[in-house]
């Protein structure tokens, strides 16, 4: 009905009319004037890196050196949006030097719409540096950084981009125990990447109506593409559970949102990341439709011994802290010795202001019976006697 009466309405002016919509509004069916369709696709990224250049060139005084590759790898942007973002460089840094990371952040501001339902940002403090792992998991997180990075290279300098039309994304599965550093990689890629993450609240996407989740999962992909942001879905055994014999309607629809989110996980340009501490619990048959599968474990002496130094430098005023003993006795997560460094420093700010062997195990002993794990005087080794005076004053206190 609005086009007809358009149509009506400009019928005197005896001229062309240019009308921008959606694709999905069709005009042919419903006026009688001539209708000729232009589609307008979005940008591919040598189109991008030619607009990047253009328009830069149009709007600085001097280009040498300006990243306009890299931004045009990692960011999907209209040829409006880069015009705004480099009107903005232009009146904050217009000479440069030029960093990614910076141009970046700008390019967020102008694409946030604040209309993000069921996702939230996900601060990327840590760098990669502060990344404690084996050698093999950051390679493996290096080899994610370099899909990313090295896109236009090796799909369009070297001709590949035809041959994978589909399933370009870069997945990834972190899977092992609470504390071990799932979350932290996924701010760190994020880091050092420079873009945006966002975790996905599951509990708020997954629906017990039949496609309700489906539809939620839409808007979030949707979201995403437009915001070039990485996709973090923590917990995700909760819908990638092993598939279920379908004797009943549910069943059929449980397996059905598990196979539109792999579909549009696959469709998604950018980078997509799930965790889960239940690895026995997600169907083998979904772990091959990710890029890379990295397992978090429980780290090792050595690697204990380097996060104990981690959290506790020379800076925390302490005497007699055996780190050889904390790293040797104790089987801890990093997210355990974190929290058990923490509150050890608060106690020992709170009893002399220096930190002592006995704040660091009272915490430890208190982070144990927080989980529910009784210690025992032998677990200690040579310090067990330490537990005997924990015991004892914890006991009169009131």
């Amino acid at each position: 009905a609005q086009l007809r009466m358009m149509e009506r309405g400009l019928a005197p002016l005896g001229g062309p009319v240019f009308l921008t919509t959606d694709e999905k509004v069709r005009a042919v069916p419903f006026v009688q004037a001539f209708v000729a369709p232009v589609a307008i696709r979005p940008c591919s990224v040598q189109e991008s890196v030619a607009l990047w250049e253009s328009l830069s060139r149009e709007k600085l005084p001097d280009v040498s050196g300006f990243p306009c590759a890299e931004l045009a790898a990692k960011m999907t942007l209209t040829a409006g949006q880069i015009s705004r973002i480099l009107d903005l460089l232009a009146v904050r840094q217009p000479d440069g030097p030029w960093d990614a990371r910076m141009i970046f952040r700008l390019c967020y501001q102008v694409l946030d719409d604040g209309r993000y339902q069921n996702i939230r940002f996900v601060e990327t403090s840590y760098t990669w540096e502060d990344l404690r792992l084996p050698a093999a998991q950051k390679k493996t997180l290096e080899d994610i950084c370099t899909q990313v990075e090295r896109q236009i290279e090796v799909l369009d300098g070297w001709g590949l981009r035809r041959k994978f039309p589909y399933g370009r994304s870069v997945s990834a599965l972190f899977s092992g125990p609470p504390g071990t550093g799932k979350t932290m990689a996924a701010q760190v890629l994020a880091g050092r990447l420079g873009l945006e993450l966002y975790k996905i609240d599951l509990s708020q996407v997954v629906d017990k109506y039949i496609g309700e989740t489906e539809k939620r999962l839409r808007q979030v992909f949707d979201q995403a593409e437009k915001s070039n942001m990485i996709l973090f879905f923590d917990e995700a055994d909760a819908i990638l559970g092993k598939r279920s014999e379908v004797k009943e309607a549910k069943d059929k629809y449980a397996n059905t949102e598990v196979a539109y989110l792999l579909q549009r996980m696959e469709e998604y340009s950018g980078v997509v990341l799930m965790a889960t501490n239940l690895m026995q619990n997600i169907d083998t048959a979904f772990v091959r439709r990710f890029r890379y599968h990295i397992a978090f474990t429980i780290p090792d002496e050595k690697l204990r011994r380097e996060l104990w130094h981690d959290v506790l430098p020379d800076s925390v005023p302490q005497k007699g802290i055996d780190f050889d003993y904390m790293a040797r006795q104790f089987d801890l997560s990093g997210s355990q010795i974190k929290n058990i460094a923490l509150n050890a420093c608060y106690r020992a700010a709170a009893q002399g202001g220096i930190l002592r062997m006995r704040h660091l195990l009272e915490s430890l002993f208190l982070e144990s019976k927080k989980e529910g794990k009784v210690m025992l005087v032998n677990e200690f080794g040579e310090y067990g006697h330490l537990l005997y005076e924990i015991m004892e004053q914890r006991s009169q206190e009131p």
